[in-house]
């Protein structure tokens, strides 16, 4: 019988941790957001993400900045954001307007502001093996999530399907850490289908919707679904949902899955570095 990995459900579980913490604080945690340009789907996640916040009783700030802003400016406003002693965490929404250079804006970014935990100081101290100040979200929701069901890492054969730095390179460190042997995949890893049935676990963050199909899986294995794509048929994943199932020990279903994950990763974040500024400050 196939296991329902429920994102939501254990995200939710989270969330409200953190509003019984966050209510017995004076001061709150306050995360500030720079929205740059008019990216559709950025909105939306913007939107959701503040109304997450002030459901939990942090503060919350939205900079939104027009589709012809400068490298600059959006410099300026993280400069500004980094000296605010009133700001815990800080958050790029990404993707920038086309002609900003992402990897210069978030190396602007205060280490111990870094919500996301995409600096070189972070994800560096994470390649290295060491405690960054927070996590990447995603990889941290996967990790999260599989720990919820009490699936083994250690001596598992993984297989991480895309090597962003978003997602797949970071979890891929996590994996390590937790001692589990780990196989990075992309787009051009030939005959993807020997790696993926020699996997305990495959992680697909590719963002191409459903090639991964039951021929892909072996029987029992655990299935983490990270892309969010949109079609004609809605928001799918990276898995052939219907035919790896049936296949599969545990499967997160998308929408529902890594999503809700990524946001309460980041809400732990905010209160995280909220928690390690006062530390600085006593």
């Amino acid at each position: 019988m196939t296991i329902i990995l429920d994102g939501k459900n254990t995200a939710n579980k989270i969330i409200e941790e953190l509003k019984n913490k966050t209510a017995e604080l004076t001061k709150k945690p306050k995360l500030a957001v720079i929205l740059a340009g008019n990216n559709p789907a950025s909105c939306i996640y913007v939107n959701n993400k503040q109304k997450k916040a002030h459901y939990i009783g942090f503060e919350s700030v939205v900079i939104p900045l027009p589709e012809d802003v400068t490298e600059e400016n959006i410099l300026e406003h993280i400069f500004i954001l980094n000296e605010d002693t009133n700001i815990n965490a800080i958050l790029i929404q990404l993707p920038l307007p086309k002609g900003i250079n992402t990897q210069k804006i978030l190396e602007a970014i205060d280490p111990v502001k870094d919500v996301d935990g995409f600096t070189s100081f972070n994800f560096g101290r994470l390649a290295l093996g060491y405690e960054p100040y927070v996590y990447p979200c995603t990889p941290k929701g996967i990790i999260r999530l599989l720990d919820e069901y009490n699936i083994t890492l250690a001596g598992q054969n993984v297989l991480v399907i895309g090597r962003s730095n978003i997602v797949g390179k970071p979890v891929s460190f996590m994996l390590q850490q937790r001692n589990a042997t780990v196989t990075m995949a992309n787009s051009y890893t030939k005959n993807l289908k020997e790696p993926a049935l020699n996997s305990d676990i495959i992680i697909s963050a590719a963002g191409k919707a459903g090639f991964i199909t039951s021929e892909f899986i072996r029987e029992g294995a655990v299935i983490v679904d990270v892309g969010i794509n949109r079609t004609q048929n809605g928001i799918t994943g990276d898995i052939d949902f219907i035919s790896a199932a049936p296949k599969a020990s545990y499967i997160t279903p998308v929408p529902g899955g890594i999503g809700p994950m990524t946001i309460a990763m980041l809400m732990e974040n905010t209160y995280q570095l909220f928690e390690i500024q006062r530390k600085f400050l006593i």
